[in-house]
């Protein structure tokens, strides 16, 4: 891994234009399952028959048998943790609001019914996606749950994710990837039907077909990806530990960004000595820059609004409360991201690239939408009709304002 050193600044790498998703999205639209597996052998090198899209039951209970012992204790750790915190974040009783004039307005949260999770499978197989994505969704309510990954060799599904699909309850399981699969998520073909909430991390086409399809479509957590990490390190930081997160994030792919920031320049020293004994990922960079102090470094944090952010060191630390742009903070030398990528029990479907200013982590609330119920019983209309119907024909609507008038 590279080490770039700066002072008082950061750079983020540009994200690369996508001209072609839109051409995949089209050609799923109109094509269905053929131009779905025609797209899946072009990008996926698998050749795929119509009916080995889906994954069948057998395929999938077979799954676990294979696992490692281990692999499988992880995957139970992980959905037993990531069960709790989404379950906590569930509102306990919808909210109901009594007016003056005599009516309510009922505030309820109602789960979609059908949601996919993406799971990438590019430069490896990531079971721990299966399980952030599909336990948050069953936990909010979501009735049928389905996940697609990209084809492994000879068109093979990959077990271990196939395996966490049946741990968490998955309803349906697609081997396709990449925008077309995003595609014949939003829009459905011969063989998938349609869903309501797309979710899930993947790479530039991934998240830019989640873009095009979002909102008049479906919707979306966001747009995920790459993965990034800060830290703000402060004397007493040990620079062995920053620099394994630095350079455990950094494997995600050499365009996730990483940085180090810090007011104290022996601190980055030895980052940056720790990076470099470690002959890990060429292709990596992780930037180190000397702030101005730790609070400087914390506003150069928020200004970057990471994916993962880290306070490591006394002084760091004692600013977590501070903290507003992060899509998950870590606070202590204790707290590595890895943790909460796996079995923390937060959840790793992050916001990035700088939004998590504006956007949160995966959450059951991806899920759900909030609905209001109005009730006018008694003489609520007429209290209300006289107020209404002035605003209606105030912006030229006297059908409007004549609806509410009749009931007063």
């Amino acid at each position: 891994m590279r080490v770039v050193r700066a002072r008082n600044r950061w750079f983020r790498p540009a994200a690369p234009p996508m001209p072609a998703v839109a051409e995949i999205i089209r050609e799923v639209r109109d094509g269905g399952d053929e131009a779905v597996l025609s797209l899946t052998e072009r990008f996926d090198h698998a050749e795929l028959g119509p009916e080995q899209l889906r994954v069948d039951a057998g395929e999938l209970e077979a799954a676990v048998g294979i696992l490692e012992p281990d692999v499988l204790a992880g995957l139970r750790t992980a959905i037993t943790n990531v069960r709790s915190v989404a379950r906590a974040q569930l509102p306990d009783e919808p909210v109901k609001v009594e007016l003056p004039e005599g009516h309510s307005v009922e505030v309820v949260e109602r789960p979609v019914q059908r949601a996919a999770v993406y799971v990438p499978s590019g430069r490896a197989p990531y079971p721990s996606t299966v399980v952030m994505g599909a336990v948050t969704a069953r936990v909010a309510g979501v009735e049928q749950i389905v996940v697609c990954a990209p084809a492994g060799p000879a068109g093979r599904a990959q077990p271990v994710i196939l395996a966490a699909c049946v741990l968490c309850e998955v309803s349906e399981v697609y081997r396709m990837g990449g925008a077309q699969a995003i595609a014949a998520l939003a829009y459905g073909t011969e063989s998938v039907r349609p869903v309501d909430v797309i979710v899930g991390p993947g790479n530039p086409y991934v998240q830019e077909a989640k873009r095009q399809v979002a909102f008049t479509q479906v919707g979306i957590d966001g747009v995920a990806g790459p993965s990034e990490l800060v830290v703000v390190a402060t004397s007493g930081a040990n620079p062995e530990l920053v620099a394994l997160d630095l350079i455990a994030q950094a494997e995600h792919g050499p365009d996730s960004p990483v940085w180090c920031l810090s007011p104290d320049d022996s601190v980055l020293d030895a980052v940056a000595a720790a990076i470099e004994a470690r002959a890990y990922l060429p292709n990596a960079e992780a930037q180190l820059v000397q702030t101005d102090g730790v609070r400087a470094a914390l506003e150069l944090a928020e200004e970057i609004a990471p994916e993962h952010l880290e306070l490591i060191g006394e002084e760091a630390e004692a600013l977590a409360g501070r903290v507003r742009n992060a899509g998950c903070l870590f606070v202590g030398a204790g707290a590595a991201t890895a943790f909460g990528d796996y079995v923390a029990g937060s959840n790793h479907v992050l916001p990035t690239g700088g939004a998590a200013r504006f956007q949160s982590a995966l959450s059951p609330a991806t899920f759900r939408r909030r609905m209001a119920r109005v009730s006018l019983p008694g003489e609520a209309p007429a209290r209300l009709a006289r107020a209404g119907a002035a605003l209606a024909r105030a912006e030229g609507f006297p059908v409007h304002a004549e609806s509410m008038e009749r009931r007063a």
